[in-house]
């Protein structure tokens, strides 16, 4: 049955290989169970409520990938989007969770719409191939570097970014930073030897050698400063709290909003959806080596509406903006082919809502090496990006696009900057020509963007 519904053997793939990755890609992803409640109860909204809704999200977003797209890519609460809504939209300006939610919900049918009439698609395809290869660089860069975070080795200092102390806090913070870099070790040995699920080993061995630590008195539970017991709980999860957050979007009073700022609040979910989710298929589909000759990926039409489809019911369950995840990488770094990946990692979603505090027991610091490891995999294509002086107009973009995701600490930042750039370079440089024109619409978007946003 698997074969004939994702055709295993046409992407050189089996069905063990396929497991191992959804687990990989769950076992990445499963933080934000615990992250995006914490965003959002910043802005009112109850925490077990969230974090059902964002399983549950996540669950029919990746289903939809999986069966529509036959792609492994996974789906969730988009960081980043989540503390938008939380810290801007209803913090900044004051609106309510409920008008935020609405907003989301109405992105996401423009999407659908947006994605029907191959806009989308459109933009994808219009993406110069040198400059997709950047981006997916710019991304390695970006998920080693929330990796180098999650690991607590990268704390804000004079330098806006520092290495962390390994002596102040030992038993909190040192010890986790430590952890993190025996497990990254661990990973990357598991990785040379050639390891199937060598990543997915890395992460249980890295969490395992934290309880070995919290039991021998290295590691100290500390949960007002954030460091919680290793050891996951057996309670089971109260369902009846997703009503409070379920079909609240529609409940809205307009009169506190007005249509013109709710439309701005839209318009701006939207504009930082479509490039984050774009800059995610590109990174994740260049790595899984999906994309054509001419730099497209076959399927991306269903994948988009996937994303679409996922952002709505999204809305409607109770969380931000449900978007395309760049840790689905770490699956298909695993040998993820196929949308049997995806659907893996979904049912471990949907069984996340039965048993969310074991998952959500899983520190940040045993995950951290995974994505410092896929960070690494990915940067691997900057190989073939050509920085000689024959090919300058397409590979400058390129590295400023790369620089600017991890650095900005944005996926549409560097996607951004690297479209404006590349026409602007191209232009002043007489090669104008060989802009597509739709690479001309989006530069004046972004600029419009960043005057007026």
């Amino acid at each position: 049955m698997f074969e004939k519904v994702f055709k295993l053997s046409e992407n050189k793939t089996n069905v063990k290989t396929e497991v191992i990755a959804g687990i990989t890609t769950f076992m990445t992803m499963a933080y934000i169970l615990a992250v995006n409640p914490s965003i959002l109860s910043a802005a009112g909204m109850d925490p077990t409520a969230v974090l059902l809704a964002t399983a549950l999200a996540s669950f029919i977003g990746t289903v939809c990938m999986a069966l529509m797209a036959n792609l492994p890519f996974a789906l969730s609460a988009g960081m980043g989007l989540n503390a938008y809504m939380a810290y801007t939209v209803c913090g900044a300006y004051g609106y309510s969770w409920q008008i935020a939610l609405l907003a989301v919900f109405v992105e996401g049918l423009v999407f659908i719409v947006l994605s029907l009439t191959n806009v989308r698609e459109a933009i994808f395809n219009a993406i110069p191939l040198t400059l997709k290869k950047g981006v997916s660089v710019g991304i390695g860069l970006f998920i080693a570097f929330i990796g180098l975070q999650n690991s607590g080795l990268c704390v804000s200092g004079a330098t806006l970014v520092t290495l962390t102390s390994f002596k102040d806090n030992f038993n909190t913070h040192g010890i986790c930073a430590l952890l993190a870099l025996i497990g990254l070790f661990i990973t990357a040995v598991l990785y040379i030897y050639r390891v199937k699920g060598a990543i997915l080993f890395g992460i249980l061995l890295t969490w395992i050698l934290g309880m070995l630590c919290q039991l021998a008195g290295l590691y100290v539970p500390n949960p007002e400063a954030g460091f919680y017991t290793l050891f996951p709980t057996l309670t089971i999860t109260d369902f009846s709290r997703l009503g409070l957050t379920f079909a609240q979007c529609f409940s809205v009073d307009f009169n506190a909003v007005g249509i013109i700022n709710f439309i701005v609040v839209v318009f701006s979910f939207l504009f930082v959806d479509i490039f984050d989710t774009l800059g995610t298929l590109i990174g994740v589909a260049t790595k899984a080596d999906m994309l054509d000759e001419q730099g497209r990926l076959p399927r991306i039409k269903p994948a988009l509406m996937a994303d679409a489809i996922a952002t709505s019911a999204g809305a409607v369950l109770g969380t931000s903006t449900t978007t395309t995840f760049v840790e689905s990488a770490a699956g298909v770094a695993a040998g993820g082919r196929t949308g049997l990946t995806a659907l893996v990692t979904a049912v471990l979603f949907l069984l996340s809502t039965l048993f969310a505090p074991i998952f959500t027991a899983i520190p940040s610091f045993a995950t951290a090496p995974a994505l410092i490891m896929v960070g690494f995999l990915m940067v691997g294509t900057v190989t073939s990006i050509r920085f000689d002086e024959d090919n300058l107009t397409e590979a400058i973009p390129a590295y400023l696009a790369l620089i600017a995701m991890p650095l900005f600490y944005s996926i549409s930042e560097g996607i951004a900057i690297g479209i404006i750039s590349y026409v602007a370079l191209n232009l002043a440089t007489g090669k104008g020509k060989k802009v597509a024109p739709l690479m001309y619409v989006l530069a004046v978007l972004f600029i419009l963007k960043y005057i007026f946003l």
